[in-house]
């Protein structure tokens, strides 16, 4: 069925075939000159509403567009954001943090500085076997708080800018040359850190762009990292030593077996100190067993003093520590041995009661051959009898001295 239009019914049109021939010739020359003039109104107003129907439909084809990038977006932020809440543990959450954001985002560069003045952060990585030197170098661990805080322009905000080589490179270590990216992670506590992420894209990071998303994903990695530290740190109050801060003879169990491990693997030496006080029965005796929990505190810190980030030394129990040395031959472990030794009998230990008590040591020296094959409990057994009994020959000879072992395992 057809629609009908206004001008389809026309009266004039309809009478004009009754007319005159020359009636008829007038009225089309007036037809004429009446279909010369503007169009009615009606018409004008039809192109208007077509065209702010059309506008109207590329601005939704455009908020359509806009709203399916932000789903996107807002998803991968999400998905990241559920992995860091995922995190086992602190290497696993810091590994998450930098290259697990570098692929999930396709960035050319994501650093990590947190903030660590009292070093619990790097005493946790030490003690933790898992972190690497790759991971390392993206992570930096900053005990002056007040020189990190001043390389950045916003402590509470995610800051979006160029890049500028004089305050980007040294934050980065290398030339992006694009955009970057600086978010504070902020927990209840203050302020842990910062996440930076560079880009060679200009265009990647703009200043005035919203940044909503990434300041919730600051939020979430700080909150991430200040569990994963408090995790970290109740595991290793069951594996750390009360009175000395040293480790326990248990952690030194399940260290020992790694590290043999370990040093089988890539055919390394594995090297062991047990060092033990000398006349320390008559300390107690003379001084009180006060004064003993002091001389024994001020040993561990001396042996920690010469000790690498990649040494274990633990309190084995009373009066005798043992220490582990990785990739370590047994001259070497020799030599620290004596440096050992030496330092600690030059100085005396002073009491909180103002007292100076004379205290030295003797210690044994074992190592682990690189081709030691047999199974790891058993060489890492072998490792610390031969250490213990090489101490035991030190004060057979007369204290304050090192002994290696005689024939190293």
């Amino acid at each position: 069925m057809c629609e009908l239009r206004n001008s389809d019914y026309n009266p004039d049109l309809m009478v004009a075939s009754k007319r005159h021939p020359q009636e008829s010739k007038a009225c089309s020359r007036h037809a004429d000159v009446d279909q010369m003039k503007p169009q009615a109104p009606a018409n004008s107003k039809k192109q208007d509403l077509y065209r702010e129907n059309c506008m109207l439909r590329g601005l939704l084809e455009t908020l359509g567009r806009d709203a399916a990038h932000n789903q996107q977006v807002m998803t991968r932020f999400q998905h990241r954001e559920l992995t860091l809440l995922g995190a086992g543990d602190l290497v696993e959450l810091l590994e998450r943090l930098t290259s697990g954001m570098r692929s999930s985002f396709a960035l050319d560069s994501v650093k990590l500085m947190l903030l660590d003045p009292f070093s619990v952060m790097r005493d946790l990585l030490a003690a933790n076997t898992e972190s690497n030197v790759l991971l390392m170098r993206d992570v930096e661990l900053c005990s002056d708080v007040r020189a990190a805080r001043s390389r950045f322009d916003d402590l509470h905000a995610p800051w979006l800018g160029p890049w500028s080589a004089e305050q980007h490179q040294p934050l980065f270590r290398r030339r992006l040359g694009g955009s970057v990216a600086l978010l504070p992670l902020r927990h209840a506590e203050g302020l842990a850190g910062f996440l930076c992420l560079g880009s060679h894209d200009p265009l990647r990071f703009q200043t005035g762009q919203a940044s909503d998303f990434l300041a919730h994903l600051a939020s979430v990695a700080a909150v991430c990292l200040e569990n994963a530290v408090n995790r970290e740190r109740l595991r290793l109050a069951g594996l750390t030593d009360s009175l000395t801060g040293l480790y326990n003879r248990r952690h030194l169990q399940h260290r020992l077996e790694q590290e043999v491990t370990r040093a089988q693997r890539y055919g390394q030496s594995l090297a062991c100190l047990f060092v033990d006080a000398d006349h320390f029965k008559r300390i107690n005796d003379v001084h009180g067993h006060a004064a003993g929990d002091q001389v024994l505190t001020a040993l561990a810190q001396r042996l920690r003093a010469r000790l690498r980030t990649s040494d274990l030394a633990t309190r084995y129990g009373g009066e005798e520590f043992a220490v582990l040395l990785p990739q370590t031959e047994p001259r070497n472990a020799q030599v620290l041995a004596e440096e050992i030794c030496a330092s600690i009998a030059a100085e005396p230990v002073v009491l909180e009661s103002g007292e100076q008590v004379a205290v030295t040591v003797s210690i044994g020296v074992a190592a682990l051959p690189a081709t030691d094959q047999r199974p790891a409990v058993e060489a890492g057994e072998g490792l610390l009898h031969a250490a213990d009994q090489a101490v035991y020959r030190a004060k057979e000879s007369g204290r304050n001295r090192v002994i290696g072992a005689t024939d190293m395992v």
